[in-house]
């Protein structure tokens, strides 16, 4: 699993690094992190799927979202033992505060609190 994270993770900090520091044309002296390859390669894609250039980036938020969901969504049941106890212990938590209240009337809970 922890691989699997990785190999989401990776790819996602590379592109949204590379596209908020080419944005704001934080370029380090080198035309890789420009904001003109920024602005011709998302016209390029634009162009070739016959979209705006300035919608793509979100469509590729939207991508990544999703994926982190559906990841999210995976990690979840293959932790649903682990999950389920750690609910139930809340839950035991809540019953344990309720049965206090039910056994302590509302008088004494007032004289003990002040």
């Amino acid at each position: 699993m922890k691989y699997l994270l990785f190999a989401w993770l990776t790819p996602l900090g590379l592109f949204w690094g590379w596209f908020f520091l080419s944005l704001n044309d934080i370029n380090f002296g080198t035309m890789f992190f420009s904001r003109q390859l920024h602005d011709l390669l998302f016209q390029i894609y634009g162009n070739i799927l016959g979209l705006d250039p300035a919608t793509i980036p979100w469509l590729v938020a939207k991508a990544c979202i999703l994926d982190t969901l559906i990841l999210m969504a995976i990690w979840a049941f293959r932790r649903r033992k682990d999950i389920k106890a750690w609910i139930d212990a809340r839950r035991g938590q809540s019953d344990a505060s309720n049965a206090i209240a039910r056994i302590i009337p509302v008088a004494d809970q007032a004289s003990l609190e002040g």
